[in-house]
C-alpha cells in the first residue's frame, strides 16, 4: 500500500495537509517500505480558506490509503476522505522511518480494522452467493 506523509522537511512529520511544502509517498509492505517520490509545493500555502491549493496535493495522494499529517482542516478532511485516503493525525513531530516501522510491524501482526479497511482500498469487494447454501 502508498502511504503519504505532509512533511517541512522530508524527515519529520510535521507539517498541516494544506500547508505542508512536501508530499512524501512511500510503498509499504509487510516485509519492507520504499521511498517512491517527495513532491513539493510552492507559493502562498498558509491558512487563507483557498481550498483551490489542495488540489494538486489530492492528485498526489490519490492512490495512497493512508496520508499522516500533523493537522487537517475540515473539508481537507473530507475530501481526503472521499477519496477512500484515511488521514491519521499525530501528536507531535514523527520521523517518517519510524512511522514506516511501527507500520510494518503492525501489518505482520493483527492489523486494527481501520488499517485493513485502508489495505483494501483499491481491492473491489466481491460478493460470490455461488457457494452459498440456502
Amino acid at each position: 500500500m502508498k502511504v503519504a506523509f505532509a512533511t517541512q522537511d522530508l524527515i519529520r512529520v510535521d507539517a498541516h495537509f494544506g500547508w505542508a511544502k512536501n508530499l512524501a509517498i512511500y510503498e509499504l509492505t509487510p516485509e519492507r517500505w520504499t521511498f517512491l517520490e517527495a513532491v513539493q509545493f510552492d507559493g502562498d500555502l498558509k491558512e487563507d480558506g483557498d481550498e483551490d491549493k489542495l488540489a494538486p496535493k489530492l492528485e498526489v495522494i490519490k492512490d495512497c490509503a493512508l496520508l499522516y499529517i500533523a493537522a487537517i482542516g475540515g473539508s481537507a478532511a473530507a475530501r481526503v476522505v472521499a477519496h477512500k485516503i484515511f488521514p491519521v493525525k499525530v501528536t507531535g513531530p514523527e520521523v517518517i522511518e519510524e512511522v514506516l516501522e511501527k507500520l510494518k510491524d503492525v501489518l505482520n501482526g493483527t492489523p486494527p480494522p481501520w488499517l485493513r479497511k485502508a489495505l483494501m482500498k483499491d481491492q473491489e469487494r466481491s460478493l460470490d452467493f455461488e457457494d452459498e447454501t440456502v
